[in-house]
């Protein structure tokens, strides 16, 4: 079978980093670059923590890039959530030797997509600046992006979407909060996409079991410890396993589409709420839909128990 071709965008982030050690060592992908923006740091640490991950794997064959370095019309917010002071659950990788490649993640993007019409799958767990500035100064990459796959939204559909909110409004997921005006430019696009929110991205069955925690003790991949570090870092915390390991849902997905329950939904952006920004608000209603809302897929549920086999499977291989 034929690796599908990804760009990684993300915001490192000890879950990010745990993405592009899921996608980099999938046979089922071939990670095109990895491309960084201002999200939960700013966009020169991120690309800083990609450029370690990408060395930690012996991967310097994919070009980095740096992205966005605020939000598009508005200043870039402070995660309340921390990943820590190095922003990999204080694994303290080395500085990276790997340079950044010598062009923008915008002009990177566009310069892939372009060279590989119908082929790229955009993989992004941050926020959604890089691909909204690419659409506006490049619109004709619109109708070659192969499709969206995004931990993106809160939909409302269990108790995890709110009670686990992560951005800095009550029912707000991070990546939209940080930059809502980009994100309604990548939902109103019209490229096929599913969001993966907090309904399905930070339920508590993503927690692994004590054989499975004691499997990346015993291993000798230096990407198991960071893992290993990364969940006892979030316990210490209070929180569950799954912050860890938040992102890595999208690279599953795209991996194995049948992990994930889906269903269209037609969905809003707010970017105006005081208490109410960056709200993905989901029009479910029998009569009087909104039909200008543009139509994303939605994750519904999840086959946890195989996506964590999946992790775990290539985490330690």
């Amino acid at each position: 079978m034929t690796a599908k071709k990804i760009i990684l965008d993300c915001d490192p982030g000890m879950d990010d980093s745990m993405a592009i050690i899921m996608a980099c060592k999938s046979p089922a992908l071939k990670v095109m670059a990895v491309t960084t923006v201002n999200g939960n740091y700013p966009a020169e640490v991120t690309s800083v923590n990609a450029r370690k991950i990408l060395e930690l794997l012996g991967r310097e064959d994919i070009p980095a890039a740096q992205g966005m370095a605020a939000p598009m019309v508005r200043p870039a917010p402070r995660d309340p959530f921390t990943h820590g002071a190095d922003g990999q659950a204080e694994n303290f990788l080395p500085a990276p030797s790997l340079p950044l490649c010598g062009r923008h993640a915008v002009d990177l993007m566009i310069d892939l997509i372009n060279e590989n019409p119908g082929e790229i799958h955009l993989v992004m767990t941050g926020p959604m600046t890089n691909l909204a500035v690419a659409l506006q100064k490049a619109p004709e990459i619109r109708e070659k992006i192969a499709g969206i796959t995004a931990i993106s939204g809160a939909f409302g559909l269990n108790r995890y979407a709110f009670a686990n909110a992560t951005g800095d409004t009550p029912q707000s997921e991070w990546n939209v909060y940080v930059d809502p005006e980009a994100a309604q430019i990548v939902y109103q696009s019209g490229i096929p996409m599913t969001a993966l929110g907090l309904d399905v991205a930070t339920h508590f069955d993503i927690n692994l079991s004590g054989e499975q925690i004691r499997a990346l003790e015993e291993s000798t991949n230096r990407e198991a410890a960071f893992l290993r570090q990364a969940i006892r870092f979030v316990n210490q915390k209070g929180f569950e396993a799954y912050c860890a390991v938040i992102d890595c849902l999208a690279v599953g997905y795209v991996i194995d589409p049948t992990l994930v329950e889906t269903f269209a939904g037609r969905v809003g952006i707010e970017t105006k709420g005081e208490l109410t920004l960056g709200n993905t608000v989901l029009d479910a209603r029998h009569h009087h839909v909104w039909e200008q809302l543009p139509v994303v897929e939605i994750g519904r549920s999840v086959d946890y128990a195989r996506f964590l086999r999946l992790l775990l499977e290539l985490v330690l291989a």
